[in-house]
């Protein structure tokens, strides 16, 4: 074993370090294109700020559809053919009301609240990353408007048909309006959540964290969640609707792992 002194960082003593790596700014310009300088404070700020600009979309949003409540809350009611609703607490609809208007107020401020989050997430982006993330966004708010008309068509006038003929003839169906509303924003909203799988996956392989190889062979498992998840987002016990949503999510899974394999790098 050598005698030689060695200095703190285990080098030879007298022998000096070799320089630190610079990336050039140029280099760092390139990757990062958006790159801006910040504390964790102003990252904390600019998140307040952001977050409460979509808030306030919203609330516009929701103010705005109030005005046009009783229309929204008729043509919600069209799917449930001859059924006579009611009011069965006082202060019933005014709180219906508030639901639809803050529903469709979310609805509205959509665009705004993808952009704001577009907003606060690019600077941190590379290059080809960003490139995207338009595609993404635009993709996810399709997706979202493609699942509002998916359970207006299909899952919900499939689970009313068959809640309203089970036990037709033992009772007569008189309903609770916020009980029906409840139910019928809530499995759109759901269906609406669950059409967001194929940009996840997206950019999941983009970012290199999962391989449509992977997301393939793991189909059982999909088929299971799906069915799961079928049971769980939809708010009645009706089969018919379940199976409509798993069926529906397993469909948009495959769709995501193509999408996957088109973005991800290449092995």
């Amino acid at each position: 074993m050598s005698d030689q002194p060695q200095g703190p960082d285990g080098r030879p003593a007298g022998v000096a370090p070799p320089p630190p790596i610079k990336i050039p700014a140029a280099e760092v310009q390139e990757d990062f294109p958006s790159e801006v300088e910040m504390t964790l404070v102003g990252h904390l700020e600019e998140l307040r700020s952001r977050v409460l600009r979509s808030l306030l979309a919203v609330v516009v949003g929701a103010a705005a559809c109030l005005l046009f409540v009783r229309p929204l809350v008729r043509l919600l009611e069209v799917p449930a053919h001859g059924i006579h609703f009611l009011q069965l607490a006082p202060g019933e609809f005014l709180l219906v009301s508030l639901k639809v208007a803050g529903y469709a107020g979310l609805t509205l401020a959509l665009p705004y609240v993808l952009y704001e989050g577009l907003a606060f997430v690019l600077p941190g982006l590379t290059r080809r990353e960003q490139k995207l993330v338009a595609p993404a966004v635009a993709g996810s708010a399709v997706l979202f408007m493609a699942g509002l008309a998916f359970a207006w068509w299909a899952l919900v006038p499939a689970a009313l048909n068959f809640l309203v003929s089970y036990g037709a003839d033992v009772v007569e169906p008189l309903w609770s309006i916020e009980r029906y509303l409840d139910f019928v924003l809530l499995l759109m909203v759901a269906t609406a959540l669950a059409f967001q799988l194929p940009v996840l996956q997206m950019l999941l392989a983009a970012l290199g964290l999962v391989r449509s190889e992977s997301m393939l062979s793991a189909w059982r498992f999909v088929v299971m969640a799906s069915a799961l998840a079928g049971a769980v987002l939809t708010p009645s016990t009706d089969p018919i609707t379940m199976l409509l949503l798993s069926g529906a999510i397993t469909a948009l899974y495959l769709v995501g792992v193509g999408l996957a394999r088109v973005v991800q790098r290449p092995a």
